[in-house]
């Protein structure tokens, strides 16, 4: 299981109230919600694998540099260093989930110059031994949803745990009328072509949803449907042909930015079983009562199967 951890903490942020909050008066909701939904994912789907993937850098320079709209209006206004607009009271909780894996052994990684969109996709696509859950609230990693060489699901919690849905590659080629043979990769190339106003991503003019995926299912791929179009093929109009020619630079560009790698140096990983028994029972005895998350700490205990002194 591939958690992608900072889509989950701000959902966890937002779903549960700030007067949640540790003895010192300091607000602990995200803490809660985060150890709270890594319990219920453990006991729903039973990995003994677990990875929480991180946001080494949320918007690379090999993006930015191709589309430099790209997540442009999450930059936070008073920002310098182009970091990204997060609640004042969310930035200090990062560090008490990053203190609880830790002391509790669960496994975290990254990759310097890349987002956590990228260390999922690197370790889905290279994992040859067990079937693979990646866990998100971001539509964009449907695109690594694959049956071989392993089963690769995406968990979509972008409503809530409590109505995630389970995408396989025909599940994502059914909800988004997308061509059988290669769904995950036809979805990033439907982005592509539509746009995509939350990750600043302008899009092909005129063609939406619908109209890109009819134009896949004709020409296969975004490659098969540039080839059409360059060649004056009569089922791309005159519209989609001028639209496509004056799009040609952003295409060729957006292929890096919206496609997740596959090949990101992963750094931090150590061994990502689930632990039998805390890291650091000490350190994680600290941190319940710094942090009175004791209730949290205690389902995420009976779902790995360990009590806590």
């Amino acid at each position: 299981m591939l958690l992608d951890g900072a889509s989950l903490w701000f959902r966890a942020f937002h779903a549960l109230p700030e007067k949640m909050t540790a003895p010192d008066g300091r607000p602990v909701n995200a803490v809660r919600g985060f150890v709270d939904m890594i319990a219920s994912l453990v006991t729903r789907e039973h990995p003994h694998r677990l990875v929480v993937c991180l946001d080494f850098d949320w918007r690379p320079a090999f993006r930015t540099d191709l589309i430099p709209s790209y997540k442009a209006h999450r930059v936070a206004e008073e920002a310098t260093d182009g970091s990204e607009e997060v609640p004042d009271t969310l930035t200090p909780q990062v560090d008490m989930i990053m203190r609880v894996l830790a002391a509790a052994g669960i496994a975290t990684a990254g990759a310097e110059g890349c987002e956590a969109d990228d260390v999922l996709g690197t370790l889905a696509d290279t994992e040859s031994t067990d079937p693979v859950i990646v866990v998100s609230g971001d539509r964009d990693l449907l695109q690594v949803v694959a049956d071989d060489p392993v089963p690769v699901r995406v968990l979509y919690v972008g409503r809530g745990l409590a109505k995630a849905e389970m995408y396989g590659p025909a599940e994502v080629a059914e909800r988004y009328d997308l061509p059988t043979t290669n769904p995950g990769s036809a979805y990033a190339e439907m982005a592509i072509l539509r746009g995509d106003p939350s990750d600043g991503l302008p899009g092909v003019a005129g063609i939406g949803e619908k109209t890109a995926s009819k134009l896949l299912h004709q020409f296969g791929d975004l490659d098969g449907l540039q080839r059409a179009a360059g060649a004056a093929d009569k089922r791309v109009s005159t519209r989609q042909r001028k639209s496509l020619a004056d799009g040609a630079d952003y295409l060729t560009a957006a292929r890096t930015v919206v496609f997740v790698r596959t090949d990101a140096d992963i750094v931090g990983l150590g061994d990502d079983h689930l632990p039998s028994e805390p890291a650091d029972p000490a350190a994680l005895a600290d941190l319940i009562e710094e942090l009175g998350i004791g209730s949290s700490v205690g389902r995420l205990s009976k779902a790995l199967g360990w009590q806590v002194g």
